[in-house]
């Protein structure tokens, strides 16, 4: 039996980073080595905290990181865990299409594979496989997202690319309401691309839900997810922590992609 993957936690004292830590120590061929977050914050049972990502690194041998921290973190801890040599599996969203590109090339230079999804629960990336499908037969589309009242970015990662991948199965933009709308409440249809609404509640008792909506003549379709709990995304985070290491260097986007 090979020698199971030395993991660091980053953000490892948070909610998330508590639960990614306990399902890593539940996984076959996953070892939990450690993890980053402030000076003095306390992790799961036994798991040494380190505030210095490099020192962290060093002391535990790590060969990947998963890292659900803020993106003002994340821009500073990714491109150091690829100049370490260590594999990032992302689960912080906020960060622009340049950093992204950034971390692609850094990756592919010093042949590092980084990993990274909008969604790592396996019933929204299944939702957006049905959304690109249903997106070939209607004319119309909207998506409303949900998430806690802590998320920083809007629309959602998982938004975003729902809408891109239903774009890209129509190979065009969806058609615009056929007529001239007045906004009562500047935002109130939401943003735009390719003329899809997309609208975003923020609010407590939420955990990440999201709707697509499409419409014809006569008919509605609406698709719909929702995350009962934390612990849906950690199937997905394990899977990619496992798979991480055999993907090429650079950066991979998406859970679909390493769904068989």
């Amino acid at each position: 039996m090979s020698r199971p993957l030395n993991v660091l936690v980053l953000g490892a004292a948070g909610r998330m980073g508590r639960m990614v830590t306990a399902a890593v120590r539940a996984s076959e061929g996953l070892r939990a080595v450690g993890g980053v977050d402030l000076e003095g914050a306390v992790g799961e049972a036994g798991l040494p905290i380190f505030s210095n990502l490099a020192a962290a690194v060093r002391e535990t041998a790590a060969q990947v990181a998963i890292d659900f921290t803020v993106a003002a973190a994340a821009r500073v801890n990714l491109p150091q865990l690829v100049d370490l040599g260590v594999a990032p599996v992302i689960g912080t969203t906020g960060l622009s299409e340049s950093e992204l590109r950034q971390l692609d090339g850094q990756g592919k230079q010093h042949g590092v594979p980084l990993f990274m999804a909008p969604n790592f629960a396996i019933g929204a990336v299944l939702l957006m496989r049905f959304a690109a499908e249903a997106a070939k037969y209607f004319e119309y589309a909207e998506v409303i997202e949900y998430h806690h009242e802590n998320k920083q970015d809007a629309p959602s990662g998982t938004a975003l690319r729902t809408v891109e991948g239903m774009l890209t199965a129509r190979g065009k933009a969806f058609r615009d309401t056929p007529v001239d709308e007045t906004e009562l409440l500047p935002g109130a249809r939401g943003g735009t691309r390719g003329f899809v609404h997309v609208h975003s509640v923020r609010m407590p008792g939420v955990v990440a839900d999201q709707d697509v909506l499409l419409g014809g003549p006569g008919e509605t379709l609406r698709l719909a997810h929702r995350s009962i709990d934390r612990g849906c995304f950690m199937p997905g985070v394990v899977l990619a922590a496992r798979r991480v290491l055999g993907l090429p260097p650079g950066l991979t986007v998406g859970l679909d992609t390493l769904l068989t």
